[in-house]
């Protein structure tokens, strides 16, 4: 397996659409409700600043993507914020590690000067490791700020890096 981060294109879509619509319905990470079509999943990531594969060279094989646009406008316009998603059964395999320095690079050469992540589940232990691993810093916590597919709430966990 050769896994490279690169720009989607539009053959991408099909595969971006269905990890990322994995995401949102297992209802534990994505505060999105609504699942993306064609249509929607389209016009999704045409309007962000960046959108982004992980794929295997020698299979063509997506494994994952991310997001990137700014977390806000005017004064906080320099700090973005970002998503990733990962294929359910490629989890384990470092694709997320990939995905967050190629967000990381990929922001600093869109002129931003902070990755803010507004609202990691607390339950998403793996994340919240990586990042913390790749030097993110908490912010803080918001008490049941995310609710979860079943209907409960769980903490969030703002979380920066400086780029």
């Amino acid at each position: 397996m050769n896994i490279t981060v690169r720009a989607y294109t539009e053959q991408d879509l099909p595969e971006m659409i269905t990890i990322w619509n994995e995401v949102v319905a297992e209802g534990i990470a994505f505060p999105q409700e609504e699942l993306l079509t064609e249509e929607t999943g389209a016009r999704f990531f045409a309007a962000q600043t960046y959108s982004a594969v992980a794929v295997d060279t020698e299979t063509n094989r997506i494994y994952g993507l991310y997001i990137l646009h700014p977390n806000n406008i005017g004064r906080c316009g320099h700090i973005c914020n970002a998503s990733y998603a990962v294929r359910g059964d490629s989890r384990g395999l470092h694709i997320g590690e990939k995905l967050v320095l190629d967000c990381m690079a990929q922001g600093r050469l869109h002129g931003f000067g902070v990755l803010q992540f507004n609202a990691v589940v607390a339950t998403n232990i793996h994340a919240r490791h990586l990042y913390e691993r790749l030097g993110f810093v908490q912010l803080g916590t918001i008490p049941k700020g995310f609710r979860m597919q079943d209907g409960h709430y769980e903490d969030i966990c703002p979380y920066y890096h400086t780029l």
